[in-house]
């Protein structure tokens, strides 16, 4: 179970589509529009644990012509959204929009955000740890994610909101989108090379 607790801490806290919007909504919009961006996105996390677990994505990826397109899609996507923070210039990049996205947009982010379905699948596939009791398994594996994903997205939030304060020099800023870019681009090196 500690190992299941790990891998969901490590896996969570990485930066990706999630976590960083969220970082991107509290320092564009502040603490009321990031906490209802941070309730969509749990909702959207749940039920893209429920898709993984109920076995609807195993069904749908099951199609070899499926999972290419929605892979190539998938890196696509993590590779354009590293482009767009890293060439953002000297403005902490999080996220740029007028109005802040809300509960159903953070539905909408999960729903589409590769790395939930596969950080999601990584941990309920594996990191077994009651074997004689599968559903009590199943349980307490939502239990722990989501207790962990709560304080998680939480501290991205309250990041977004500290770092736009803060008024960080031109350098530091495009440092800070520079770092950020490439973490998104090692989640797109370890998705692509996973598939090898």
């Amino acid at each position: 179970m500690l190992t299941f607790a790990a891998a969901v801490f490590f896996l969570i806290i990485t930066p990706g589509p999630g976590v960083l919007s969220t970082a991107g909504v509290g320092a564009a919009f502040g603490k009321s529009a990031g906490i209802r961006y941070v309730v969509g996105l749990f909702i959207g996390t749940n039920m893209v644990l429920i898709a993984v677990v109920s076995g609807v994505t195993a069904a749908l990826l099951a199609d070899e012509r499926l999972r290419v397109i929605l892979f190539a899609a998938s890196i696509a996507y993590l590779s354009y959204l590293a482009l767009r923070i890293a060439f953002a210039g000297s403005k902490v990049a999080f996220i740029q929009r007028s109005a802040p996205p809300g509960i159903l947009g953070g539905i909408t982010l999960q729903m589409i955000n590769p790395k939930a379905y596969a950080v999601n699948t990584a941990l309920f596939s594996g990191f077994g740890f009651l074997p004689e009791n599968l559903v009590l398994e199943i349980i307490l594996k939502f239990v722990i994610a989501n207790a962990i994903w709560v304080p998680i997205h939480l501290g991205w939030l309250a990041l977004g909101i500290t770092v736009q304060r803060m008024n960080l020099p031109h350098r530091t800023q495009r440092a800070i989108n520079v770092a950020m870019a490439a973490s998104m681009m090692l989640v797109v090196a370890l998705a692509a090379f996973a598939q090898i």
